[in-house]
């Protein structure tokens, strides 16, 4: 008789926890999926994929406005924020529904109940009060926007899952960040109409990624109206009868409409019961190897929940790669290392490789190409946006380490960036590319002269 009733018990329908169990029922296993909310995860239902479409929405102020200069006439636009939302949530809905027959047609059991772990190989439907026996057992909950819970009046502040759907478009906003999200709403609520002001404690936007992307991107912000309040910490909000009130380290203060709290996510872990299987965390995270098994050998995590690259590609690709390496005999690690990325900022950020800093942390020789131009778009439009390409090449093998773009379609760009780099490619073979012209994609095959050159022994000097 057999022991388990599954093979594969999975915590959390999302993109990552969703593909495993796709995958690992293919292989024929008997798959069971619990998830307490939307089925889809925060990506579909409270991320990317909604948060793509008001991008989208937001960048049809700048095609009006570019129009006239391109002989089109139109009529002053009206943004309609209620038609946006429903709009929306219709979509989200069909995704939501896609992914739920996706389920069903791939023979795996959909269990709408929170579940917790008992001990390694028993899970409980806390609702129902069932225990299922699992083989393994996956969790794959992703993660929470983070509230600050030490600044008094934290709680009138909104966290990106309320912006997907807020009633009315705020006049005055405030958002308190300076990563992927908070940059991505500024942009995109500044070009549906609200006045923002982007607050971040820090000098520059984007910690992380290259430091003249950061610059870009500041200075393109400027440039649109949006306010920046870099090296900024707020003290405390209040609520007063002109709006949400912050007031700042410094001793200034200003009122908003709304404020939007974007200072990062947490992995969500709680009231999962992975301290009845004795699993081990890691900064708040769940530890695992190379192939997302814990320290206990019948227990995984993909995705968000682990903190390792908090990306749905990242999770979508783990979540195969765990599901293969248990059902497929197809042991599978996923690469951490060389993740193209996109910001859906306005100008639009790609980048994937190391950055200038990072290349010179690993005393590397490397040669650095750039680029800044207006694109033809704007030779008629008179926009002053501009798009910056940047390549990091090894001096020592002639490998492109990195490629980093601000510009319209820099998503689009990048992704195919990926392969190339992926597969190791040189300038030399980026030089040997035809380009295609005229696009803004070709600039980065026709970049000939390098505009600085690091030595190892120079980066050692400046350090000192």
């Amino acid at each position: 008789m057999n022991q388990f009733d599954v093979d594969l018990f999975v915590i959390g329908a999302g993109s990552g926890g969703v593909r495993a169990a796709r995958v690992a029922a293919g292989h024929g296993a008997r798959v069971m999926v619990a998830e307490s909310d939307r089925v889809g995860g925060t990506c579909v239902i409270r991320g990317c994929v909604p948060k793509k479409l008001m991008v989208l929405a937001g960048r049809y102020a700048d095609d009006f406005t570019d129009a006239a200069s391109f002989g089109w006439r139109i009529d002053t636009p009206r943004h309609d924020w209620a038609a946006l939302i429903a709009a929306k949530d219709k979509e989200i809905a069909r995704l939501e529904g896609i992914y739920t027959r996706n389920l069903a047609s791939s023979n795996v059991t959909l269990k709408h109940d929170h579940a917790s772990i008992v001990d390694a190989h028993t899970v409980r439907l806390d609702g129902s009060g069932e225990t299922i026996r699992a083989r393994h057992i996956l969790v794959a909950t992703g993660s929470r926007p983070m509230k600050d819970g030490s600044i008094p009046g934290m709680d009138l502040a909104v966290t990106s899952n309320e912006m997907f759907h807020l009633p009315a478009l705020p006049k005055r906003l405030a958002i308190i960040g300076g990563g992927y999200i908070a940059v991505e709403f500024a942009g995109l609520m500044h070009a549906l109409g609200s006045e923002v002001t982007l607050i971040h404690r820090r000098d520059r936007l984007l910690r992380g990624f290259d430091e003249d992307i950061r610059t870009a991107l500041g200075a393109a912000y400027k440039e649109r109206g949006i306010t920046l309040r870099l090296g900024h910490t707020v003290q405390r909000l209040d609520q007063t009868p002109q709006g949400t009130a912050l007031t700042f380290m410094d001793g200034s203060s200003a009122t908003y409409d709304l404020v939007m709290l974007a200072t990062g996510r947490l992995p969500n872990i709680q009231g999962l019961g992975l301290e009845n299987a004795g699993v081990t965390l890691e900064n708040g995270a769940i530890a695992v190897d190379a192939y997302s098994t814990t320290n206990v050998p019948s227990i995984h995590a993909v995705g968000d929940v682990t903190n390792r690259a908090n990306l749905t590609p990242v999770a979508i690709r783990e979540g195969q790669a765990l599901a293969n390496t248990l059902f497929g005999n197809m042991p599978t690690t996923v690469r951490h290392d060389l993740i193209p990325t996109a910001v859906f900022s306005t100008p639009e950020i790609g980048t994937v490789g190391l950055t200038e800093a990072a290349a010179r942390d690993q005393g590397r020789d490397i040669a650095v190409f750039q680029t800044s131009f207006r694109p033809i778009k704007a030779t008629l439009s008179g926009r002053e946006e501009r798009t910056m390409m940047k390549l990091l090449v090894d001096d020592a093998d002639d490998r492109v380490l990195g490629v980093h773009i601000v510009g319209e379609s820099a998503g689009e760009l990048i992704q195919l960036a990926g392969v190339a780099l992926t597969c190791g490619a040189t300038k030399q073979q980026f030089d040997d590319t035809i380009a295609v012209h005229p696009t803004a994609a070709e600039e980065l095959v026709t970049m000939r002269t390098p505009v600085a050159r690091t030595k190892t022994e120079d980066a050692a000097l400046a350090a000192n």
